[in-house]
């Protein structure tokens, strides 16, 4: 048999028969979904671990030791009597960060003698390490307020007097689209396509590299009567198939399931989405043709789609890395699906502002056509080099 139609078929009864086809179709990703939007279904990390170190004992530093632990971020479970016992309980995992205060301190404060206020925390763990940091510097802002008040009442200023001096500029923050400030609206719709990303990376690359591996890739151009175009289209087309209906449900659980926020077209961002798994796969059948053998190009797939997780802008704005690491982040399909969840789910503006994004789609599906030349080389004449 030959043509479009047996190549499906024979590519259909490959992924049924092997069962690491289910595991990186089904239980892999609907896990990491899953997963993912339980971690973070409360929408705000809260409570996370820290220790005190009170050097000075007075009242004013149990009162900085009381407010600290009335946080709603911050749970102090921790009362150290040294730097280096809170330093090796943040090195054993058990607490993100530790506030210090300094010996005198209550008196050196009082008499104007600046004291250091010192806290530490792991940003090995970014978000619960930055929620520390913000809290920190909040109470140690909060302390400092406080004291100054008291000194200048305790000279005749009014509170109407004291107010202007140490709050200037009132400042009303408020989240546009995010008002709650939920971290899942934000990290799941990031995170979770990144998952998807990497596992076409993988999928794709490992069905084209057991071809060659096993010398199978001559029948499959038999089969295809010479055309590598129809050979690979027949051959990626169950799995296309199969993506697209894992980013439909990805959309549908986000969206439709947890009730995350879509202020802008639902059909834009179904299109994204399946661009998005076009996009993925032409990126990785790319790099297939760069490298088409089987080890190679799958470490090159974990590798960038490890990498999305970290340059692809999602905990760090691209505008704060190194011009030449940024230039990565812009590589990866994953990073236009964030923008164009931000345009259309989050600003709910006009396709018009999301059409550069679109077109970024585009090119990855063109990209891998400048390869199947060495594609169909290595295919004809399968040599496998582990």
């Amino acid at each position: 048999m030959k043509g479009i139609k047996a190549i499906f078929i024979r590519s259909v009864l490959q992924l049924v028969r092997r069962p690491i086809y289910w595991v990186a179709f089904f239980i892999l990703p609907l896990f990491c979904f899953m997963l993912l939007t339980s971690l973070m279904q409360e929408g705000l990390p809260s409570k996370v671990p820290a220790a005190m170190i009170d050097k000075d004992g007075s009242s004013l530093s149990r009162k900085v030791t009381q407010n600290l632990g009335g946080m709603q971020m911050v749970d102090l479970k921790e009362s150290c009597n040294s730097y280096t016992e809170a330093r090796h309980l943040m090195q054993k995992g058990d607490i993100f960060g530790f506030f210090l205060i300094p010996e005198n301190f209550e008196r050196d404060l009082l008499s104007g003698r600046k004291p250091v206020v010192t806290f530490y925390t792991n940003m090995t763990y970014f978000v619960p390490a930055s929620i520390l940091f913000k809290t920190f510097k909040t109470t140690a802002l909060y302390t400092k307020a406080g004291v100054t008040m008291t000194v200048l009442e305790s000279v005749g200023a009014s509170p109407q007097e004291v107010t202007p001096i140490l709050l200037p500029i009132n400042i009303q923050a408020r989240g546009i689209h995010n008002p709650g400030l939920n971290y899942a609206i934000y990290l799941c719709n990031s995170f979770i396509p990144g998952v998807l990303e990497l596992m076409i990376f993988l999928v794709t690359c490992f069905s084209l590299g057991q071809e060659i591996k096993y010398g199978t890739s001559t029948k499959l151009l038999q089969m295809a009567n010479g055309s590598i175009v129809k050979a690979l289209f027949a051959k990626l087309l169950p799995q296309t198939l199969i993506w697209i209906v894992i980013a439909i449900f990805m959309e549908s659980w986000l969206f439709g399931i947890n009730g995350y926020p879509v202020y802008g077209s639902w059909f834009w961002l179904t299109v994204s989405e399946i661009m998005f798994v076009l996009a993925c796969q032409g990126w990785a059948l790319f790099f297939f043709g760069v490298l088409p053998n089987l080890r190679l190009s799958l470490s090159v797939s974990a590798l960038l789609g490890i990498l999305a997780f970290s340059v692809a802008a999602f905990s760090f704005p691209v505008q704060s890395m190194y011009g030449a690491i940024s230039i990565f982040s812009w590589i990866l399909p994953v990073r236009y699906n964030l923008l164009i969840y931000i345009d259309q789910a989050l600003n709910g503006v006009d396709i018009y502002y999301s059409r550069i994004w679109f077109v970024a789609y585009i090119v990855f599906m063109v990209l891998p056509f400048t390869m199947l030349w060495r594609i169909k080389r290595e295919m004809a004449k399968p040599v496998y080099a582990p």
